[in-house]
């Protein structure tokens, strides 16, 4: 998809976007196509948003509402639309870099206690010592 200048958008986290958003203007389009105008007052990991200073236009375009304040759901909205400086100060934010720390634990949750001396990892049945057969 391309963007306004032709160059192609840098991948981004929107949450990130939409927490450096807060107190900035914003277009919100919903699923059934009503549009709310803002300021973002916060946001949360589902992408529900408050915002304030809100007019909100019907599907059809022809009425209009003005509101103090509005709670906006995430699972409703269609899109948002944000200044595009706001875009730039995103990219120009690094995302944080893994450190090995966090890497090192993986990949042994399965299979640890085989061939150990522990009677533990054998699967259901008896333990090692009593595996002989009654006659």
């Amino acid at each position: 998809r391309r963007v306004h200048g032709g160059e192609l958008p840098q991948a981004m986290l929107p949450l990130s976007l939409l927490n450096c958003s807060i107190g900035h203007s914003m277009l919100v389009e919903l699923k059934n196509g009503e549009t709310y105008n803002g300021r973002l007052l916060g946001c949360d990991a589902k992408m529900n948003l408050s915002l304030t200073q809100v007019i909100c236009t019907s599907k059809d375009g022809d009425r209009f509402w003005q509101l103090p304040e509005c709670y906006i759901r995430g699972n409703n909205i269609k899109y948002l639309r944000v200044p595009p400086e706001l875009v730039d100060l995103v990219k120009d934010e690094a995302p944080p870099s893994k450190s090995k720390d966090k890497q090192r634990g993986r990949g042994r949750g399965r299979g640890r206690a085989r061939g150990g001396p522990s009677d533990r990892g054998r699967g259901r049945g008896q333990a090692q010592g009593q595996n002989q057969q009654k006659s």
